[in-house]
């Protein structure tokens, strides 16, 4: 087997057996190890392999009746989590991994910290999510007393910042928002202490949620982002609308989204206008 059978193998998976993009790629780098760890030769040119097309799809776009609905059948720590994803756009995981020290409750600010492509962003935080979540961190707040008193109270430390600073990982700011119901037992060296609830948990949630309300659209936890974005619901609603992917054409979901004050608010008041009287265009 060469170059020629392999190239026609791979061809022959796009063209007769209709397999997607990431499936052709898997094979020829399955393909490719075999050659060159198994076998000990190597390919070379494949020549002019027909490729499987990815699709782009549009990604499953929530209303605020369906969300509510959702919203309705969560509870607790679940369905504040589920208000982070829809009110401030976090991802899942980026959700799940706040830590105390990330929530800034008097700027009403949420810092994501190594977000995707490891990056930090700030967001803002829903003036409905916030009562619920001082009162559940006073609840996460006492739970850590009751750890530090049993004798343990210690989160788990990102990169090197165990060994720099041997203390912190037992201080409030370092714990986790969302921590575990139950502490977790390590059995080498039978410490003890709180990870943040699987992800697993809250998809499984909404999920149920979604089944409940009685949605006949494949919602999942990225619904609930990608319902937050107005881009989308735009895009969506007025696929031949320039104004609708603009940042002040959005519509604000009064219960949950934060709203952003728009970019020419403060040159329309400086310049003696109302905001009333009518919008500036994108050239002042």
């Amino acid at each position: 087997m060469g170059a020629p059978e392999v190239n026609e193998f791979l061809t022959h998976l796009a063209v007769d057996g209709h397999v997607s993009a990431s499936t052709q790629n898997q094979a020829l780098c399955a393909l490719l190890f075999l050659c060159r760890h198994v076998v000990g030769k190597e390919l070379g040119d494949l020549g002019c392999v027909v490729r499987a097309r990815r699709p782009k799809r549009l990604p499953v776009v929530l209303t605020r009746e369906e969300v509510k609905a959702v919203m309705a059948h969560l509870d607790g720590s679940i369905r504040l989590v589920a208000s982070l994803m829809y009110g401030a756009g976090l991802r899942l995981m980026e959700c799940l991994r706040l830590r105390v020290q990330d929530v800034d409750l008097n700027a009403n600010q949420i810092l994501v910290r190594d977000g995707k492509g490891f990056k930090d962003r700030l967001t803002l935080l829903p003036a409905a999510v916030k009562q619920g979540l001082l009162a559940h961190l006073g609840d996460v707040k006492a739970t850590h007393q009751r750890d530090l008193a049993d004798g343990w109270g210690k989160v788990e430390m990102p990169y090197a910042l165990a060994r720099k600073y041997p203390d912190a990982a037992s201080e409030w700011n370092w714990q986790w928002v969302f921590p575990q119901r139950n502490r977790w037992i390590n059995g080498l060296s039978g410490q003890q202490g709180r990870h943040h609830v699987d992800a697993s948990l809250v998809q499984k949630a909404v999920c149920e949620a979604v089944r409940r309300a009685g949605l006949s659209k494949h919602a999942t936890c990225h619904t609930l982002r990608h319902s937050h974005h107005p881009s989308a619901r735009g895009r969506l609603r007025h696929p031949n609308c320039a104004r609708a992917t603009r940042p002040h054409g959005r519509e604000d979901h009064n219960d949950l989204h934060a709203r952003f004050e728009p970019r020419w608010a403060g040159r329309a008041q400086s310049r003696g206008r109302s905001l009333s009287e009518g919008r500036y265009d994108e050239t002042g």
